[in-house]
């Protein structure tokens, strides 16, 4: 390894570590992901014709110009999918969509809520996304229990299942966006094997949790009341929701019909309802339109999470210089060299890895390691591709920094660490093993 490309690496890892100890610095990782990005790229231009070749003249400059602009149009197909998904969920929230989610979850008994619970994340976070569903179950969570140490078994089960639906589901889960916009898995692939993969992992966890619970809920009036007022009227927040969670789910069938980029699909479901919103609301008169202002997309789009869009910037355009100075491949061969081409037990720990980093960098250093192949293990949908999906979604649930939904229901529940170490991440493991044995026997007698 050259003195520059262990510059650069040495970089991107401290970094990364900077990345991983967020919540002791309080530094936000987008700004660290961005520096990283920046850095990287910067020594690169030291002496970018070690790497490419065609950059050994006077023209390296509009070379290395022309490297990143690929790297960052791959990037942004990720990118400008995740704002239109977060803008239609926002939407959707915000417009009363989900108050039906909460009556369909009402019931007396602890466990029956449970089950309930479990299986309405596990479906919404397939279709939405993981770190989104889980903000809107907490939120139901309030509404349906008042004990604080049931809710703690029932947020639990909520990162559980939310990481569980993004696994088997191309638009599910940040790492399952990036492999179908790669092309590395297909919709109909992923779904059709890592289904019950996924399903078992969130079932068996939550069979063990329900045996804490016993009896039931005390019910409180207030509690079902709806979240909050709204301007429209119910069968304009029901069409609302349908357009919305309807068209994500139109996403994949568009890509397949079209061949056109994801991004592209969701462009067109969140043209198509921002356009029906804006009529409803011009409908409106007097004070309830302009009370209606801050439900637009134009407000909408003033609240999405940019630094978690700037974040993924950075971190994909660093792991990209990565793959441009050849190291991804070479530790993939290691890899290979090291676990002598057990895909199982690779992807397994990578998902273990997933629970104590970001999984996002994980599964975008693979892509860079692995290249894709015409047929076995690593073509699309190919054993590799489909369990790491499984493996970066599922693992992270093993610790409650291991996802987004984690960190997210670790702040709204005051969730702390060793809490959740304790109670929690020996029944996500079990749930997580399962899973990969029942796609082995999947993968083994009956897609051979």
């Amino acid at each position: 390894m050259s003195t520059l490309t262990a510059a650069i690496v040495v970089v991107f890892i401290i970094g990364y570590f900077f990345i991983a100890i967020e919540s002791v610095t309080k530094v936000n990782k987008a700004a660290i992901a961005l520096l990283m990005f920046v850095a990287c790229w910067t020594l690169f231009m030291i002496d970018p014709g070690a790497y490419l070749p065609e950059a050994l003249g006077e023209m390296k400059a509009q070379v290395v110009s022309s490297e990143i602009e690929r790297h960052l149009g791959s990037t942004a197909t990720t990118l400008f999918f995740l704002m239109g998904a977060m803008t239609i969920v926002e939407l959707v929230d915000q417009n009363g969509g989900f108050n039906f989610v909460r009556d369909t979850l009402q019931t007396k008994s602890k466990r029956a809520l449970l089950w309930r619970i479990a299986f309405m994340t596990f479906i919404l976070s397939a279709i939405l996304d993981n770190l989104t569903t889980s903000i809107v179950m907490i939120m139901i969570l309030r509404k349906l229990v008042s004990d604080k140490k049931d809710r703690l078994i029932y947020a639990a089960l909520v990162v559980i299942a939310a990481n569980s639906g993004g696994a088997f589901s191309p638009i599910g889960d940040v790492t399952t966006i990036m492999l179908w916009n790669k092309g590395v898995i297909t919709a109909a692939g992923v779904i059709m094997e890592i289904f019950i993969p996924s399903l078992i992992s969130m079932v068996i966890p939550a069979w063990i949790l329900s045996l804490y619970l016993k009896g039931n809920l005390k019910f409180n009036k207030e509690q079902a009341q709806s979240f909050a007022a709204s301007d429209l009227t119910t069968a304009q927040r029901k069409v609302i929701f349908f357009l919305g969670v309807g068209g994500l789910i139109f996403v994949p069938i568009f890509k397949t019909i079209t061949h056109l980029p994801p991004f592209i699909g969701i462009l067109l479901v969140l043209g198509i309802l921002w356009t029906v919103t804006e009529a409803f609301y011009a409908s409106l008169k007097g004070k309830e339109e302009k009370g209606a202002m801050h439900k637009r997309v134009t407000q909408m789009l003033k609240r999405i999470d940019m630094a978690t869009i700037l974040f993924f910037l950075g971190i994909l355009m660093a792991v990209a210089c990565l793959e441009t100075i050849g190291v991804l491949t070479s530790l993939g061969k290691g890899l290979d060299v090291a676990f002598e081409g057990n895909h199982y037990l690779v992807t397994g720990i990578i998902g273990v890895l997933s629970s104590i980093v970001d999984n996002v960098p994980l599964v975008a250093g693979c892509m860079g390691m692995y290249p894709v192949q015409a047929a076995g293990d690593m073509a699309v949908d190919g054993i590799f591709w489909q369990l790491l999906a499984y493996c970066a979604g599922v693992g992270g649930s093993m610790l409650i920094i291991g996802s987004a939904a984690g960190v997210v229901v670790m702040g709204l529940e005051k969730i702390t660490f060793g809490w959740y170490m304790k109670k929690i991440t020996w029944i996500a493991f079990v749930g997580y093993v399962a899973g990969i044995f029942s796609y082995w026997l999947i993968r083994t007698f009956l897609f051979t």
